[in-house]
């Protein structure tokens, strides 16, 4: 069984909001900027979020109660909502779930807290320091907001987080356990612990003399990806649920592959094993074949070995690889959020049969032979696309779409 997409929420560098995103990334201007949090870092630059501001949606009191990390969920979840012509006060909450993908829970609030703790301001600390920060709480606080009264929980797959979400919500319309689920992932990595911990572990571009420059997928020159923020949610719901209440689907989600490379903590597996086996899978799941496929959104983080390690696979995979973006160009790695977001901007492709450019790509490395999408957004027919994550851990996933 399909899921039928009947809503989007989108919250990114690109803009804030469905259209807004999507006007930007087929713009294809980068968004990466310093940031004064970053400040005498290494690595001082990051994509943000542009003038985000939860209160005029969620009101004061709310708003101060959360993290970032989720108030940008549950802006996006409320988008989503009204996209999908859904009204929580009339709903059976008890067939309504919540799947949220995150990677490293509330680290930009908690950073503060602990600045606290340093200075030896104990009293100061805020007794929602945990509430806030805990990677739960996005899920948990959406169920509140919305009386989604059904399962509820928090994929941790790392950079694969947004799309591990969206599988086990699939799974749970397959199963019959919800009608609806709001699923997708939020996250914000724009902390000094995450730039200085990413740094370390030389994965971060150290592009500081150019960070509009700095993510570029699947050039000769990458060097690392940069760090980002935002949300991602799809409404998900069974199609025969959709239709008997009138609602038209952006799209389907078809296929979910999920696997594990089983080889290092963050370096992909060059020979690509996993993700053959994940994008089999998904294949398998969706009943399509390699042909079908006419778009691949690529998880394209603009590091060497992440990079090669995907391209090889597509160019094994496909006798003709079809046509591939790589959105993080523009709006940067949201790392639990990415997998999500970039879903969603498949379920746009796919409903406006257009493909937005990969920005920054002006040597293509000569060990990769792919139609890569440039400069600006491309024209072209498709019924059928996938959409890749991949994360430290070695962790696989890879979500199939079809057309509306």
């Amino acid at each position: 069984m399909d899921a039928a997409v009947t809503g989007l929420g989108l919250l990114t560098p690109a803009g804030l909001g469905v259209d807004a995103t999507w006007q930007g990334l087929c713009d294809g201007r980068p968004t990466a900027r310093q940031h004064p949090v970053l400040e005498g870092l290494p690595v001082d630059f990051c994509c943000r979020l542009p003038g985000f501001d939860a209160v005029p949606a969620l009101g004061r009191r709310l708003s101060c109660r959360l993290d970032l990390f989720t108030e940008m969920a549950l802006v996006a979840t409320l988008e989503a909502l009204q996209d999908a012509g859904l009204d929580p006060a009339v709903w059976d909450g008890a067939r309504v779930g919540v799947v949220i993908g995150n990677g490293s829970g509330g680290n930009v609030g908690l950073e503060q807290e602990y600045g606290k703790l340093q200075e030896g301001r104990i009293r100061a600390i805020s007794p929602l320091t945990i509430p806030r920060s805990v990677p739960n709480m996005v899920a948990g606080e959406i169920a509140i907001a919305v009386k989604a009264l059904g399962p509820n929980l928090v994929t941790a797959t790392a950079c694969a987080s947004g799309a591990t979400a969206l599988g086990v919500a699939r799974d749970l319309l397959r199963l019959d356990r919800c009608d609806i689920v709001i699923a997708g992932g939020s996250e914000s990595v724009c902390s000094r612990i995450a730039s200085a911990g990413f740094s370390q572990a030389c994965a971060l571009s150290t592009r500081t003399h150019d960070p509009a420059g700095a993510s570029r997928p699947f050039d000769t020159d990458r060097d690392g990806f940069v760090l980002g923020e935002g949300a991602g949610i799809l409404i998900l719901e069974k199609p025969e649920h959709a239709r008997a209440r009138g609602a038209q689907a952006r799209g389907y989600l078809s296929g979910y592959g999920s696997t594990a490379d089983g080889f290092h903590p963050t370096a992909p597996d060059p020979s690509g094993a996993g993700v053959r086996r994940a994008t089999a899978m998904a294949l398998a799941d969706a009943g399509l074949s390699t042909s079908d496929i006419e778009h691949v959104n690529a998880h394209g983080t603009s590091t060497q070995k992440n990079d090669l390690a995907e391209a090889l696979v597509l160019q094994k995979l496909f006798p003709s690889p079809p046509p591939v973006t790589a959105i993080k160009s523009v709006i940067g790695h949201g790392v639990g959020a990415a997998g999500a977001i970039e879903a969603a901007v498949t379920v746009l492709t796919l409903q406006h049969q257009l493909i937005p450019p990969t920005a920054n790509l002006d040597q293509m490395d000569p060990q990769i032979d792919l139609d890569i999408v440039t400069k600006t957004p491309r024209p072209h027919t498709m019924q059928a696309a996938l959409s890749n994550s991949f994360a430290f851990g070695g962790q696989n996933a890879v979500l199939a779409f079809r057309a509306p």
